[in-house]
């Protein structure tokens, strides 16, 4: 197993860094401020996660010109004043019998527009409205969708780490049997090297073998894997706190000559994609181009999602590749390039690498090949 080195943790200088930015994009776009709940934003913004996420309010309230207040649960102020980020703002707690809108309320324009983190409880947005009835809530997904889309070079770091330990995995998982088994069997075996290689955290492994393949999102089953049939691995989850998120689509014995056309026109589909990825360019170009490939090999009608997402602290997030989406790429941004054909009741090919936006075009953190392995 190749050894990384673990990257460095982050300051509190890089969490006032984030708040401060946070703020000032609030501003930026006509907002009072941002309240941000438990979850991969706060994560992302102070380092803090509580132990569990329960009906006690728990926000960060971000405005310019004011210093960061992250409002907690007494019981839950000694694990807060642990976090990364913790000096980088103020805690104000509250006790179990008061009301934790009468501490948090002060903090906010009585007539603001505030963005609000996207899982957010209502309850608490409904407990703050009646305190404050002139202030209104927007997703922060909708107002700030670029919050966390451009990375530093600690981030990349890390999210090379994790696409690089998913690459390990993927080599690793070429050398086990496919045929007679079940898709379950082969997703656990993906999920224990994930962790093997260094994974706190799996989030999926899909194991669509023959006619499950066509469905892009199929939770491995009782199926058993039998010789003919192409098999979709699509796998990730959190390295150092990042994501990793890598597909190849393997065969278990020779391919039939349209299986190798299929999977050859994905192929180039997203070679197509990652090609188009630079700086300036719209999110859409990279749905478009890999798109065309498929298109004009007349199977566009089953090209049914999108070509990327971002990925970060969670392996879902803004920015995505898709018709429409005229955000532009810029360097440090990280999202996937992953095509696929999806012929229903038959198979599918799906090829997925995690790219990120260079200062002249596009690198990939995931280096397998992207040929279709010949698996047993």
């Amino acid at each position: 197993m190749a050894i990384t080195p673990v990257p460095a943790p982050f300051t509190a200088d890089d969490y006032r860094a984030r708040m401060a930015r946070a703020a000032e994009s609030a501003a930026d776009a006509g907002l009072a401020g941002v309240l941000v709940a438990p979850g991969p934003d706060l994560v992302y913004l102070t380092g803090y996660q509580p132990t569990a996420i329960t009906e006690r309010l728990t926000v960060l309230v971000l405005a310019a010109g004011q210093e960061p207040v992250l409002v907690v649960p007494k019981l839950e102020a000694p694990d807060a004043e642990r976090a990364a980020g913790a000096s980088a703002l103020t805690l104000r707690d509250w006790t179990d019998g008061t009301d934790p809108y009468g501490v948090t309320a002060p903090l906010l324009d009585a007539d603001g527009r505030f963005g609000v983190s996207d899982n957010a409880w209502a309850m608490h947005l409904l407990g703050l409205q009646q305190r404050l009835p002139g202030t209104s809530y927007t997703a922060l997904t909708e107002a700030l969708p670029m919050l966390r889309a451009v990375k530093d070079a600690h981030e990349l770091a890390r999210l090379e780490a994790a696409g690089a330990a998913a690459d390990e995995a993927y080599g690793e998982i070429l050398k086990v049997r496919f045929a007679g088994r079940k898709e379950t069997d082969v997703a656990a075996d993906l999920a224990a090297l994930l962790l093997e290689f260094g994974h706190s955290q799996v989030d999926f492994t899909v194991v669509g073998s023959g006619p499950n393949g066509a469905n892009p999102h199929h939770e491995a089953g009782d199926r058993t894997i039998g010789r003919g049939d192409m098999v979709v691995l699509d796998f990730g989850g959190l390295k150092h706190g990042y994501g990793s998120d890598t597909t190849r689509t393997v065969h278990v014995g020779e391919p039939s000559a349209e299986e190798q056309r299929v999977h050859d026109v994905v192929r180039e589909a997203q070679r197509a994609g990652c090609a188009a990825v630079k700086p300036g360019a719209a999110c859409q170009d990279v749905d478009r181009a890999a798109r065309a490939v498929i298109e004009e090999a007349g199977y566009g009608e089953y090209f049914i999602h999108r070509t990327g997402h971002g990925i970060g602290v969670t392996t879902h997030e803004p920015p995505y590749m898709i018709e429409g989406e005229e955000q532009p790429l810029v360097p440090g941004m990280c999202f996937s390039v992953e095509p696929g054909i999806y012929l229903p009741g038959r198979f599918g090919v799906r090829i997925e690498d995690i790219v990120t936006v260079t200062e002249d075009g596009g690198r990939s953190f995931n280096n397998t090949a992207r040929e279709m392995a010949l698996v047993d």
